[in-house]
């Protein structure tokens, strides 16, 4: 590789994460050794910190405080608090927006984070101070740390790191919202910021061909150590660009250009301008790989890669057999820690897949996966946990989240003195996500009736399929008019596509971002529900209890459904 340039001050940047990554994976360690006790002191905390606001007020939190027990602590939080979802919050969040203070904590939030939720109207997930400079913040201290006890070498080369935008707009009372990844990114140490191979200002790239075909004209030109993304699909995506744009990099790398036919706003090019420089070197070098291999992978251009981090369970896990031999075998693959818009559970510490969950800076309750739909479920404690068993996980932080809801399945992997490790395993409740896009099926169901509406053409039945493989949806239709026309059929199908887009944020991005593909339309025969329920009934289904949802990730169930598509 040509004269490849190391990070400057990598000796003292070694040395500033390793001693603030020790600080604090030493309180992790304090708190592995009596999770019970930590998780106590945590809610303790959380307590005395919004119990002056109206809703530590309504629920009673200094009443709770009184507990001189754990067990009596935990039982009037159980009884003045009952779990929540995010629309139990949002009066509450709608009114912070609005500019009021201390509601569901004290102050007002340093910024929303919005994703998308189980409604037309996006979530905002508000991040205070007191979150993102206690959790946050010294998370990302030992995150990074973790990077240099498995890979010493890793801050010798520069970093990709894929984030959100950080400011995305502000709320009626000027509190901006954005990616919490983003915004983390953009507040690390000074001296930390050399590492990136590419400035923040890539993020403000809107069409996503032309943000990734930059991110990696600039990073194919380095000598990358680092991959940082949450979304193994955004991997995928990146090399389908080398794949379809490598010898216009070579040219953009010959000549220190960045090719004028994207579509990027001029003050962004006039941004990252002072990035590109000539590096014909660089380039027949790139030319060279293509002689040489028939298809260009990461290990060709980045033989040094030292660690890709990214999601690795749930869903996700089928994004790595598209690039599992495309690295090199000496880079460590480690998984993204289980990370959501409403918190930072915990992290990876070993390398490999389970998340270590923090105790001492989130409070966590548990509930068993069989005991899901019981009315009278119990709550488990972190200390209560079992090797093997699943759980519904809720959390409670200092950003006024309280037993909320997660609707995540995750399952216990083992542990880490008393904690537990977990790994997540999907979503719950109604909810699918191929990649991220968490689509709910009321969701669906709204897409399609705004689909009738605006088309005129009605539906009897449709059911819709995640398709992981291929990062589709299959979704199946039995219309009115039996014999409806295939163009019209598409039709249809595009604009339930666009619907589904403005009620779900987060489907609209992957769309967006290629990292799904447009859905696949299927015309059903006639009373294809019929025909479906008779057979599952046949095979053993109560006719009582008969349910079917009507979006879903069920192989088995698809087939069947393919079956009824009109010839």
């Amino acid at each position: 590789m040509s004269k490849p340039k190391k990070t400057k001050n990598i000796a003292f940047i070694n040395f500033a994460l390793g001693m603030a990554g020790r600080i604090h994976l030493a309180k992790v360690k304090k708190a592995s050794k009596n999770s019970k006790k930590a998780s106590e002191n945590t809610l303790r905390g959380i307590l005395e910190y919004a119990k002056d606001t109206e809703w530590g007020k309504l629920h009673n939190f200094a009443q709770i405080l009184e507990a001189q027990t754990t067990e009596e602590l935990y039982k009037r939080w159980q009884e003045n608090v009952p779990p929540q979802d995010y629309e139990d919050l949002r009066p509450y969040v709608e009114r912070h927006k609005n500019g009021e203070e201390n509601l569901l904590f004290p102050g007002k939030p340093k910024m929303y984070a919005t994703t998308s939720g189980t409604t037309k109207e996006p979530k905002w997930i508000p991040i205070t101070n007191e979150y993102y400079d206690n959790v946050y913040s010294k998370m990302t201290n030992i995150w990074l740390y973790t990077f240099l006890m498995h890979r010493k070498k890793c801050f010798e080369g520069p970093a990709i790191s894929i984030v959100g935008k950080a400011i995305e707009g502000a709320a009626p009372d000027g509190t901006v919202y954005g990616s919490v990844s983003g915004v983390t990114r953009r507040d690390i140490p000074e001296f930390v910021k050399p590492i990136h191979s590419a400035p923040a200002d890539v993020f403000d790239i809107k069409d996503y061909t032309a943000r990734y075909y930059t991110i990696m004209r600039i990073g194919i030109e380095q000598n990358v150590h680092i991959i940082i993304t949450a979304n193994p699909s955004t991997i995928v995506e990146m090399q389908n660009n080398v794949n379809q744009f490598f010898d216009d990099y070579c040219n953009d790398i010959e000549h220190g250009t960045l090719n004028e036919k994207l579509d990027i706003s001029p003050e962004v090019r006039a941004a990252l301008q002072p990035v590109f420089h000539p590096n014909p070197e660089r380039a027949a070098e790139l030319r060279a790989l293509k002689e040489k291999y028939p298809v260009i992978l990461p290990k060709h251009y980045w033989p040094d890669m030292q660690i890709l981090t990214t999601w690795k369970c749930g869903n996700t896990a089928v994004y790595m057999e598209k690039f599992k031999d495309s690295f090199p075998e000496k880079m460590l693959y480690q998984e993204f820690s289980y990370f959501a818009s409403e918190c930072r559970t915990g992290l990876v510490l070993n390398g490999k897949s389970d998340t270590v969950l923090f105790p001492h800076m989130h409070y966590f309750e548990f509930v068993k996966l069989e005991d899901l739909d019981n009315p009278n479920k119990r709550f488990y404690q972190i200390n209560e946990l079992e090797k093997g068993q699943r759980y519904s996980i809720f959390v409670t932080t200092y950003a006024g989240l309280y037993r909320y809801n997660m609707n995540d399945l995750i399952e216990v992997t083992g542990f880490y003195g008393t904690i537990p490790t977990i790994q997540f395993i999907q979503k719950i409740n109604g909810i699918i996500s191929m990649t991220g896009e968490k689509i709910h099926e009321r969701q669906f169901i709204e897409a399609v009736r705004l689909a009738e509406e605006e088309t005129g053409i009605k539906t009897k039945f449709f059911v819709g399929f995640a398709d992981v493989q291929n990062s589709v949806y299959h979704f199946y239709y039995e219309f009115q008019q039996i014999d409806l026309e295939d163009d019209k059929v598409q039709q249809f199908n595009k604009v339930v596509d666009k619907k589904l887009m403005e009620v779900n944020c987060e489907y609209e991005s992957k769309r967006d971002s290629l990292r799904i593909a447009e859905p696949i339309a299927h015309a059903m025969q006639k009373d294809s529900f019929e025909t479906y329920k008779e057979r599952c009934i046949l095979a053993g289904a109560r006719d009582g209890q008969f349910k079917l949802n009507l979006l879903m990730q069920d192989e088995k169930r698809h087939a069947m459904f393919k079956e009824l598509v009109r010839k």
